[in-house]
């Protein structure tokens, strides 16, 4: 029987302070966690072009080396609805965007 511990961590690069990371709770026997929660990561408005918001998803191994899932960045370098996604947020900066984006592999 396999077991999955699953949790993903996000940081805002370049990260000029510690508190540009955070991680999220471990969501445990599941290959479709769903991480619903919300970090706050203070920055300028006028600093938002320079950064890139980095999501990843682990599966930890307990005694091991954790599993690197997939990841999706977003930033004004980034393709298509990535791109489009980090734009809006930066046009209209008091609206929530929902969007869903596929995990990447290691690049």
């Amino acid at each position: 029987m396999s077991y999955y511990l699953l949790y993903s961590y996000s940081s805002l690069k370049p990260e000029s302070e510690k508190h540009h990371r955070a991680k999220t709770k471990v969501k445990k026997k599941t290959l479709n966690p769903e991480f619903n929660e919300e970090f706050e990561f203070c920055v300028t408005l006028g600093d938002l072009p320079k950064k890139i918001l980095d999501l990843s998803v682990w599966d930890r191994d307990v005694g091991k080396q954790d599993d690197f899932i997939g990841k999706v960045q977003l930033g004004v370098n980034a393709k298509t609805d990535r791109q489009k996604h980090w734009l809006d947020c930066i046009r209209s900066p008091d609206t929530t965007f929902q969007r869903w984006h596929k995990l990447q592999g290691e690049s």
